[in-house]
């Protein structure tokens, strides 16, 4: 057996694939940044929530329940900070350019945060596996 059969290790595979494209294209971004009339590019960011929802069945949507007035109030209730229509704005120089290097300084940093999360992930998950295993895990 090996973590290719494992779902777990598909997905880690599969997000630090995502990751390591999104690095590509903000690197492409950056390396454009002075070209006259180009516009930044990102990837489409993987909706965990319309998944969800799709698993549901119907387009139901799963809510905790809130069994105290102290609960935090739903996703649905309140403002998301990264709304879509706000990411979309962004400066343009004179000469039509709109990429923000700050902007893409910052994808690049979350992103490089992101993917050395997975790699600790799968590190610890290996790790776990071998100490089941009797293999010790280092």
């Amino acid at each position: 057996m090996t973590t290719q059969n494992l779902t777990l290790f598909n997905a880690m595979s599969a997000r630090m694939s995502y990751l390591d494209q999104r690095q590509k294209v903000i690197a492409q971004n950056v390396a454009n940044s002075d070209t006259p009339g180009y516009m930044p590019h990102d990837l489409t960011k993987v909706d965990f929530g319309a998944t969800l929802k799709d698993i549901a069945g119907g387009g139901k949507t799963l809510m905790p329940a809130a069994t105290n007035p102290q609960h935090m109030p739903s996703a649905n209730r309140i403002d998301d900070p990264k709304n879509r229509e706000q990411k979309m704005v962004y400066e343009v120089a004179p000469a039509g350019n709109a990429v923000v290097l700050e902007e893409q300084m910052l994808n690049s940093a979350q992103n490089m945060m992101d993917y050395n999360l997975m790699t600790t992930l799968y590190q610890k998950n290996v790790n776990m596996l071998r100490a089941a295993l009797g293999g010790g895990g280092q």
